[in-house]
């Protein structure tokens, strides 16, 4: 069943009372919520509870900002060292290899099973880094955006929310060296991209709240034109890029243009909220400051950097400075929002030897983090959610207060309890675009599409 064309999963009238809410102005009791159309028509502090579903806490949803989610079939394969030193481009090569297996209806099954456990984890959308567009061998499909297709198709029978990030991928390096063979999969040169794009961009205008962005690679996978080209053919919609994950890379983008990569983008193209760069792991001072400043987000996957070896996001000066950020799942070795939001403030710690060190004045470190993560992923996937006010899109998420975790925890302790303390199975029902997707701490096509998974895995390690 698509979730999507079931009307009153989205258009009818839904009503919820929430014990603790968290408004724009900050904590409020007894909150009545009133949905339609997929959207918040009314949020009521106050409310004497007389219908519709009572939750404990309600939360605005993130959404994972980032995600290669045909990745997630081969979490958990390449944890074993390589002859010398295991890296991020070790990591790399095994991935070449395993995609090639990769068929579109492969994909798909794939696709709904990694936005069924974002459901779960609660997140209510996902922007997705979209590159796996060509048959092996680099051969288009007949149809040019097949692969995204299947992406869409994905998000169609879940209800999940989709910003699909077409991926432009035009080399092998910043010296313009050819794809290597497990690249080939990526690549077009800009009149193929754009027909890609645009056959990409139908697809998403299928499902609702869907929205279509680009997504030059990196400054080593597109040259100047591309990026030019990437800039203008969609004005106004979300423009992610890799940037600054690897010191390789830092340096092999300095040899090439004379700056490193977030410095030379900063000073040659009009980087602004519209924009989204990915990881941002190794920047200078000046560069964390200067990206803070251009309202740019900073597009962080603290899970799958830790476990790539990537380096720590300078977060501390980068928030401090006003800079805009949000989570994604990346490569979804693991998809778990509490725990995004939980090693990214560990990893300052650890790198500062101190303790709270993105909390700020009145609000805890927790709260900071779900206020920057739901809003930083909004802005970075073109989304009108983000928060819990009148005309938002109900991108939503409750808690389970009844939990033993977070028994007698009221306002931001809640928050605090849910990232430092809890885990995933707290998170009790989640909206997206008003479609109530997870039910009880099961998103509702759970079994149908884990039963698809299951078969896929099956077979890839048939075809292994």
């Amino acid at each position: 069943m698509s979730i999507h064309n079931d009307g009153c999963q989205a258009r009818g009238l839904m009503q919820i009372h929430a014990d603790w809410a968290l408004l724009p102005g900050g904590w409020a009791r007894d909150v009545a919520l009133r949905i339609e159309g997929g959207r918040i028509a009314s949020a009521l502090p106050g409310s004497q509870w007389r219908a519709g579903l009572r939750v404990g806490c309600l939360l605005p949803a993130p959404v994972n900002l980032h995600s290669h989610m045909f990745q997630r079939a081969m979490a958990g394969m390449t944890e074993r060292r390589s002859a010398g030193q295991d890296s991020f481009w070790t990591w790399r090569s095994l991935m070449y290899r395993f995609l090639d297996r990769l068929t579109p209806e492969d994909v798909e099954a794939i696709a709904a099973q990694v936005m069924v456990e974002m459901a779960e984890a609660g997140f209510a959308a996902v922007a997705e880094f979209h590159y796996l567009h060509h048959q092996p061998g680099g051969a288009p499909y007949a149809s040019l955006a097949e692969m995204s297709e299947r992406i869409v198709n994905a998000a169609d029978e879940t209800g999940f929310g989709l910003t699909l990030l077409p991926v432009l991928y035009q080399r092998g390096g910043c010296d313009g060296r050819a794809l290597t063979q497990g690249q080939m999969r990526f690549g077009n040169d800009a009149e193929r991209f754009a027909a890609l794009w645009e056959g990409a961009a139908a697809a998403v205008r299928r499902v609702p709240d869907g929205v279509t962005g680009v997504a030059p690679h990196s400054l080593r996978a597109v040259d100047v034109a591309g990026l030019r080209l990437a800039e203008g053919i969609a004005p106004g919609a979300p423009i992610h890029i890799h940037v600054a994950e690897q010191v390789a890379e830092v340096e092999e983008v300095l040899a090439a243009y004379g700056a490193r990569p977030v410095e030379w983008l900063l000073g040659n193209f009009a980087v602004d909220g519209h924009w989204c760069g990915i990881h941002c792991t190794q920047m200078t001072p000046t560069e964390t400051l200067a990206l803070a400043r251009s309202g740019a987000v900073a597009g962080l996957c603290p899970i799958t950097e830790a476990n790539l070896g990537d380096g720590i996001f300078d977060g501390v000066r980068f928030v401090g400075a006003g800079g805009r950020w949000g989570v994604g799942s990346d490569s979804n070795v693991r998809i778990s929002l509490a725990e995004e939001l939980r090693l990214l403030e560990y990893s300052q710690r650890l790198r500062d030897r101190g303790r709270a060190m993105l909390a700020e004045g009145a609000r805890s470190t927790g709260r900071v983090l779900w206020e920057g993560a739901v809003a930083g992923g909004a802005q970075a996937a073109g989304r009108a959610g983000g928060v819990i006010a009148e005309g938002a899109l109900a991108d939503l998420v409750a808690l389970d207060t009844e939990s033993l975790h977070l028994e007698g925890r009221g306002g931001d302790e809640i928050l605090d309890a849910f990232v430092f303390a809890g885990h995933d199975a707290l998170v009790a029902e989640v909206w997206s675009g008003g479609r109530h997707i997870v039910q009880g701490g099961r998103h509702v096509a759970r079994d149908a599409v884990a039963a698809r998974f299951r078969a896929v895995m099956r077979d890839l390690r048939e075809r292994a």
